[in-house]
């Protein structure tokens, strides 16, 4: 079973760093490529970063590029997302997500992925 906990979330002003992490107390996530999605207030859930079971492979989504690191920890059971030069417009929950046999387009698709977690709150104030 793959119990994915985001943490790490809060309230930050403009220009600030944040690390989101996402671990699995199943202990099964480096079995799993593992995306993170945002969902703003009014606005649909968005892919933000994946990266491949290996970690060999990464994806973002332009609008972070060149700001946000997504890595892994196999020995921890933990993936993060580093999130730096924080803008006000990356207000949103924070979901991580894992999936199986993810290749090319298929990392950004959201029903490709099969666990959730219950998402973390990030709030960047102007």
């Amino acid at each position: 079973q793959v119990q994915l906990v985001e943490s790490g979330g809060g309230l930050v002003q403009a220009g600030a760093s944040l690390r989101l992490s996402c671990a699995d107390s199943g202990r099964r996530i480096s079995a799993f490529a593992v995306g993170w999605f945002r969902q703003a207030p009014g606005a649909e859930r968005e892919f933000v970063a994946a990266i491949s079971r290996s970690g060999g492979t990464i994806y973002y989504a332009d609008s972070v590029k060149g700001r946000f690191t997504i890595s892994r920890d196999s020995a921890k059971n933990t993936v993060y997302l580093q999130m730096n030069s924080l803008k006000p417009e990356d207000t949103a929950v924070y979901y991580c997500a894992a999936g199986v046999a993810l290749s090319g387009t298929y990392y950004y698709m959201q029903n490709r992925y099969t666990f959730w977690g219950q998402g973390t709150q990030v709030t960047v104030s102007s």
